[in-house]
């Protein structure tokens, strides 16, 4: 199996008819909303900035700020990345004693919505997820079928697949980290280096998932799955399928899967059968992930607060992830198209971009 992200090789969980049509003709198409994880005190000495940006990755203006306010980039405050493709609005954070010099700051296509004070620096992954509100043009009576293409995902999640943006240009990027975990690679910059990686542990995952689409078990449990419950976040073994599957059913659970490194152990049994099918699409084993820390990803998730409105050329699509997901997942079983395949990837998009990321 090819390292290079294609749709095409990846299992789609709805068999409804995809609506077509095409996104991002304008920015304003394309809307990404952070969902704070807590709400700020008012208090602190820490600077929260609500900034909306179009045209420039989050990287790009945490560099400007940092350089136009003279703050460290340590010192600067992120929960999740987001993508220069779209219109998005998320929280920033600068120490306290920086705001005189706020008035200065000054980038095209970058606005500051709001202030307010905080007792801690915004870390990573500190958001709740991302609301998307997206407009799909050329998809004229589309509006009823993506509404009960939305109607099956709310029922039983959505492959929690990653996008095309973790995979670059042309899907290239897997290849490139593959060739990093071999030693053959010339790239040096560290940064980059452990985002190439991690598109080779999104390819195994996604190929992973795949398999449990074309399996019949995206919405049930297999023995050796390491399941997580959705209301609290627990994970736990599963050693009896037949037992814990109804709840799997029900969406209270979810079987997740391994993005493979060195705290990470794989998985077992018939779960483990079918993690090892995954890896062996791209002769790799666990072992060749040793320079990274590893994790567990969530095989779906669920959409809320979906709503579809018709336009004249299509229709509105607005839905909210929980963090680490990609619209793309979503747009794709509505669409049925190669949702962003064209679209670049920046080392610095990570796994909050606006597809989304």
């Amino acid at each position: 199996m090819s390292l290079v992200f294609g749709w095409a090789a990846l299992r789609a969980w709805t068999e409804d008819v995809g609506t077509g049509g095409t996104l991002r003709q304008e920015p304003q198409d394309f809307r990404v909303e952070e969902v704070a994880a807590y709400p700020l005190s008012g208090e602190g000495d820490h600077l929260y900035l609500h900034v909306e940006k179009t045209g420039h990755t989050t990287a790009h203006v945490l560099r400007e700020l940092g350089a136009q306010l003279g703050v460290r980039d340590r010192d600067i405050g992120v929960a999740g990345l987001k993508d220069r493709h779209a219109v998005t609005t998320q929280w920033l954070s600068v120490p306290a004693k920086y705001e005189r010099r706020l008035g200065d700051f000054a980038l095209d296509g970058v606005r500051i919505l709001d202030t307010t004070r905080h007792s801690n620096k915004l870390g990573m992954g500190h958001l709740r997820g991302n609301r998307f509100v997206v407009r799909v043009r050329g998809a004229e009576g589309g509006a009823a079928e993506a509404q009960a293409t939305l109607a099956t995902l709310g029922a039983h999640g959505v492959p929690n697949y990653f996008g095309p943006q973790r995979f670059g240009l042309g899907g290239l990027n897997a290849e490139e980290g593959l060739r990093v975990l071999r030693g053959e690679s010339r790239l040096r910059d560290p940064r980059v280096r452990r985002f190439l990686i991690s598109s080779v542990q999104s390819a195994v995952f996604n190929a992973f998932l795949s398999l449990r689409l074309e399996r019949g078990v995206f919405a049930s449990l297999l023995a050796g799955d390491m399941a997580k419950k959705h209301d609290t976040g627990g994970v736990f073994l599963v050693e009896d399928a037949a037992a814990e599957s109804p709840r799997a059913e029900r969406g209270e659970v979810s079987a997740t899967g391994t993005l493979f490194g060195k705290k990470t152990k794989p998985l077992t049994l018939d779960a483990g059968a079918l993690e090892a099918e995954a890896l062996a699409l791209f002769d790799l084993t666990p072992s060749v992930f040793a320079s990274r820390r590893g994790d567990r990803r969530l095989t779906r998730v669920f959409p809320e607060e979906a709503s579809v409105t018709p336009q004249d050329d299509g229709y509105t699509l607005a839905f909210t992830l929980p963090k680490g997901s990609f619209a793309t997942s979503v747009l794709r079983e509505v669409m049925k198209t190669d949702v962003d395949s064209a679209e670049p990837a920046d080392a610095d998009s990570g796994d909050d971009a606006g597809g989304e990321e």
